[in-house]
């Protein structure tokens, strides 16, 4: 199920062959942070300190329960930085006693610039915790990208089939592309591999030292991504370190070219 928030319009005239944007893959942890506190302006904040224009969200909460309060996390931010967005919910159970709305789990995109298009595709979870695949069009300043926002699974086969389902889903779509996401992967591992072998896409930190996105404290492992198709020029790759949350969100900037 997606939804989406367009009352705020952005400018898009100053249309050119490129355009640059800064783009940032953040698991949010459903907006609780190391010290036990729920605060999704804490996490705007973070956004709007990196000047984040496409913002690739997971473990994000839809009235879920009381751990989140009930938000619609998702739009909140959206409101909290006047952005557009979309959601995906990979869990969509029944309202919790004494609500009237679904209790819903899974991951959004926000955007600075109009989203034109979006959709949410289940990937094979077998059994497990749903897995998706969330897709937005964005158009910015007249060039149309396909952002895409995922969360895999916790073993190898599930993430191997996973994968090989975002290549299909990513493949099927002309243009720009960006792969966002926690991927429960390390930079070595086959599944992330066959996504730059087979998938075509491009690793923004693949040669930038200490990019390590978990756990928050001493971070040992990069498992957070944000991926790109070869056309897209990165720039400035950074890891954002804030201790608010159990995963560092990362940013990059990006030329994109028509």
């Amino acid at each position: 199920m997606i939804f989406s928030m367009s009352t705020n319009v952005f400018a898009t005239n100053g249309y050119g062959e490129e355009v640059d944007i800064n783009v940032m893959s953040y698991n949010i942890y459903h907006g609780v942070g190391l010290d036990g506190e729920l605060s999704l302006e804490r996490i705007a904040d973070v956004m709007k300190d990196a000047d984040a224009e496409i913002i690739g969200i997971q473990e994000v909460d839809r009235f879920y329960g009381d751990r989140s309060d009930f938000q619609d996390q998702a739009k909140e931010l959206a409101e909290l930085l006047g952005y557009h967005y979309v959601y995906g919910a990979n869990l969509d159970l029944d309202p919790a006693e004494g609500q009237e709305q679904n209790r819903q789990y899974g991951t959004g995109i926000l955007s600075k610039y109009p989203i034109i298009d979006s959709e949410n595709t289940f990937l094979s979870s077998f059994g497990k915790e749903q897995r998706g695949l969330l897709r937005a069009t964005v158009n910015v300043r007249g060039i149309h990208v396909n952002v895409y926002n995922t969360h895999l699974g916790l073993d190898v086969p599930s993430r191997l089939a996973q994968v090989d389902e975002i290549i299909d889903v990513t493949s099927s779509f002309e243009g720009p592309r960006i792969l966002l996401g926690d991927l429960n992967a390390e930079p070595d591992s086959e599944e992330f591999q066959l996504l730059l072998e087979q998938g075509n896409f491009v690793d923004s930190f693949a040669d930038i030292e200490d990019a390590n996105t978990f756990p928050v404290i001493n971070p040992i492992k990069r498992i957070d991504y944000i991926l790109s198709s070869p056309s897209i020029e990165h720039s400035n790759q950074r890891v954002i370190y804030t201790e608010d949350f159990d995963h560092l969100p990362l940013v990059t900037e990006m030329k994109i070219k028509r």
